[in-house]
């Protein structure tokens, strides 16, 4: 699978990313086999580029992806993980981390730190989970309330990361376009990832794009379905977009590519696996994944081809 180079690092991530959410219990329980085996068919499918946060599953994402690397070449590899999130003794569980989105007992708990000591502390206790010295990427995660103190304080704290040899590549994870885009102004990041707004349906992040490229910062486009929308053929009613049923005008766009993309005889899901990467700011699209049948679909879904005609189409 080809590789691409994140910025101006020595960084280089696969076109294909995968998002590790699915296998931290989001929505419903995934088994350790099961997420072994995802994570399994993606090493032979040629995915070496990992993604992951504390915040999937309170830990369990990235335990359960340690897991699946050990014993693998570590040099052959690249893990991005994510800071602002501590995970810490819940003092008072109620059973379940659904509220949040995950499947988890809630013996644990997520408390907000951006500041430098929580951001160092944060990552020590990634590697921990992860079993695992270092990582390559380190993202400040949904800063949206904190952007201020991103960038006076969360920022600087990973440059002196990367300074220090420590991490390769920092930047911040988001699924807005706006505060990222202030961020990429401001500070001095080698990688922005955006959740849902550089995909087929939503290209609201154009400005950040063509940002990322004009100063030579990578993009990692993450959510390429946006939660489900672009999976199918054909979106019907009651569709997901953005964690939530499509609105009409969004069911109808969709709809819109679905047609066009039946007339010049691809799918759907192959154009919005393939759309963010015909970009040269980005360098990986990142896709949640739970089982090893996803991986080898979407594996699939990005190397079928797609005529210059049928990209045409789908441009307005």
């Amino acid at each position: 699978m080809e590789r691409r180079n994140l910025g101006r690092t020595a960084v280089e991530v696969t076109e294909l990313g995968f998002g590790t959410a699915p296998i931290g219990n989001l929505y419903r329980s995934v088994t350790d086999a099961e997420a072994e085996a995802a994570l399994d068919a993606a090493w032979d499918a040629g995915i070496r580029y990992f993604d992951t946060a504390p915040h999937y599953g309170l830990g369990l994402a990235e335990q359960r992806l340690g897991a699946a690397l050990a014993g693998r070449p570590r040099a052959d590899y690249v893990v991005s993980t994510k800071v602002g999130r501590l995970i810490e003794p819940n003092p008072a569980p109620t059973g379940s981390d659904l509220a949040a989105g995950f499947d988890v007992p809630d013996t644990l708990v997520r408390r907000s730190d951006y500041t430098r000591d929580g951001i160092r502390r944060s990552l020590d206790a990634s590697l921990n989970r992860l079993g695992l010295d270092h990582v390559e990427i380190v993202l400040v995660h949904d800063p949206d309330t904190v952007l201020e103190q991103t960038i006076t304080e969360s920022i600087p704290a990973l440059i002196e990361l990367r300074d220090e040899g420590v991490v390769g590549a920092i930047g911040v994870g988001m699924n807005q376009w706006q505060a990222p885009l202030r961020v990429l102004r401001e500070t001095d990041v080698d990688v922005i990832m955006l959740a849902g707004r550089w995909t087929l349906v939503d290209r609201s992040g154009a400005e950040l794009v063509e940002a990322c490229g004009e100063r030579g910062t990578s993009l990692l486009a993450a959510a390429p379905f946006n939660s489900g929308l672009l999976v199918a053929d054909w979106p019907a009613p009651g569709a997901f977009f953005d964690y939530g049923p499509a609105p009409d005008e969004v069911l109808a766009r969709a709809q819109a590519l679905a047609e066009a993309a039946t007339a010049h005889r691809v799918r759907l899901p192959q154009l919005a696996m393939q759309f963010a990467l015909r970009s040269p700011a980005v360098a990986s699209v990142v896709v949640g994944m739970r089982s090893a049948l996803e991986v080898r679909e979407n594996v699939a879904l990005l190397a079928a081809p797609i005529s210059a005609d049928a990209w045409a189409a789908v441009s307005g």
